[in-house]
């Protein structure tokens, strides 16, 4: 429908020729760039999603997918989509943006340096207190001269494990 005055499209009335918005590609896009900020400002409160981020992978790797699928789409049918511009661009930032995490993850989580000050393996340990499940205060010490259950005899060893931690 034309307006009365003359070629102008109605204000309702899309124009046939023009390309749709191509919405693989730019979901894509802000998943990714929602994912690592989302790492570090909620999953990596959880030990579940911190230690090992599969929950930022998984958004990550479809982000990385619906980029692929929106430059496929933009490529195919430019009559019918945009992107054949901002696609590779936000492809590459995509890409870029996983390989920010990926490296920070696998290779900056390495460098985090090492506690001078914990015992060897087989070198005694420090006498120190720590609080059981049930709230009572324990030292290495009592754990050595209390018997063990069973027996008369107080243990000969006690086997201390440490878990690396990323605060």
């Amino acid at each position: 429908m034309a307006c009365a005055m003359g070629n102008l499209p109605d204000i309702g009335e899309k124009r046939m020729n023009e390309p749709g918005r191509n919405w693989p590609l730019w979901a894509g896009f802000l998943l990714c760039l929602l994912a690592v900020p989302s790492y570090l400002l909620v999953f990596a409160k959880y030990p579940v999603t911190r230690d090992l981020p599969w929950a930022t992978f998984l958004m990550l790797a479809t982000g990385l997918v619906l980029l692929a699928s929106g430059v496929r789409r933009a490529y195919r049918r430019p009559g019918e989509y945009r992107g054949k511009i901002a696609g590779p661009i936000l492809g590459t930032l995509g890409i870029a943006l996983t390989a920010f995490f990926c490296f920070g993850v696998f290779y900056g989580s390495k460098l985090i340096p090492k506690s001078g000050a914990a015992p060897r393996i087989g070198q005694r340990a420090p006498d120190f207190t720590l609080v059981d499940t049930a709230n009572r205060e324990v030292s290495l010490a009592s754990l050595l001269a209390e018997p063990l259950p069973n027996s008369q005899t107080p243990p000969k060893a006690v086997l201390l494990i440490f878990y690396r931690g990323y605060w």
